[in-house]
């Protein structure tokens, strides 16, 4: 039984702006996982049929699912709500596919296919298995192709790659079809919903006491369509406006040096520069 399962939800082909740039950066996000320090993991990718994956290393399998695509996977088709409901009820059904093929698992972290973990998190794990799990909520942000990385401290908001919970808190069922539509949305399609839900249920997580992730953003493929790190956090009016704003988030600015890299970024010739 593997104490931690990754489980990267990739999204149908078709949703895709640019497959090749999606499969690059998900190439860089299975190293990541790769570079756990404590080896009692396994990661599961879950991807429709016909999809091209990259190459994957030991510890990693492919679930395959025939979903159809997702007609709103775009921000502006539709209403926010529309769009983020249909969101949360296609990466759900994904992560719940990926789920059923890891009932064993003790501990369940789901990765956005285009981030990046510390290579610490199995073994906090394995120092703490009767914990009901973690929020991340000091990450960081890295552009894409970035030499700066920027602490967020309220990252369990922010970004998907933010939580570490123990596998039976989410009551998941035998089979797919006994999941309720809603219960895979808010438990599994939404990373700002279930932390609230297990504490109501008197199982509240912890804190994860170290920068547990790195949220890539200002890429071509992203689904947030974050803006790049410069102009939401030092180009914005808002933050240029408010001089103690803009030195916090200064403070909080890290050159992108060999320490992370070894912790967040793994071991692969497609590293980020």
């Amino acid at each position: 039984m593997p104490l931690v399962t990754f489980i990267i939800p990739v999204r149908h082909q078709d949703n895709a702006r640019d497959w090749s740039r999606l499969k690059a950066n998900l190439t860089q996000t299975v190293a990541s996982i790769s570079n756990q320090t404590n080896g009692d993991w396994r990661g599961i990718i879950v991807a429709n049929e016909g999809a091209d994956l990259p190459e994957l290393p030991e510890k990693f399998s492919a679930v395959r699912v025939t979903f159809p695509p997702n007609d709103l996977h775009e921000l502006g088709k539709g209403s926010k709500e529309d769009f983020l409901d249909a969101f949360r009820a296609d990466k759900g059904r994904r992560v719940l596919s990926g789920m059923l093929n890891a009932a064993d698992s003790r501990f369940f972290m789901i990765v956005d296919d285009d981030d990046f973990v510390s290579s610490r998190i199995v073994q906090h794990a394995s120092e703490n298995r009767d914990a009901n799990g973690w929020t991340i909520d000091h990450g960081y942000i890295w552009d894409d192709g970035g030499n700066f990385l920027l602490g967020h401290d309220d990252f369990s908001h922010l970004c998907g790659t933010s939580l570490i919970i123990r596998a039976d808190l989410y009551d998941v069922p035998n089979r797919f079809e006994d999941a309720s539509l809603d219960w895979i949305k808010s438990m599994l399609g939404s990373h700002v919903r279930i932390a609230k839900i297990l504490a109501q249920r008197g199982a509240p997580l912890a804190k994860l006491p170290f920068r547990g992730a790195v949220y890539r953003v200002a890429h071509g493929g992203s689904h947030s369509q974050a803006p790049s790190l410069l102009r939401q956090y030092f180009l914005n009016r808002g933050v240029l406006t408010k001089p103690r704003r803009w030195l916090r988030n200064l403070r909080k600015l890290r050159v992108l040096g060999e320490t992370h890299r070894r912790e967040f970024f793994g071991k692969t010739r497609s590293n980020p520069a």
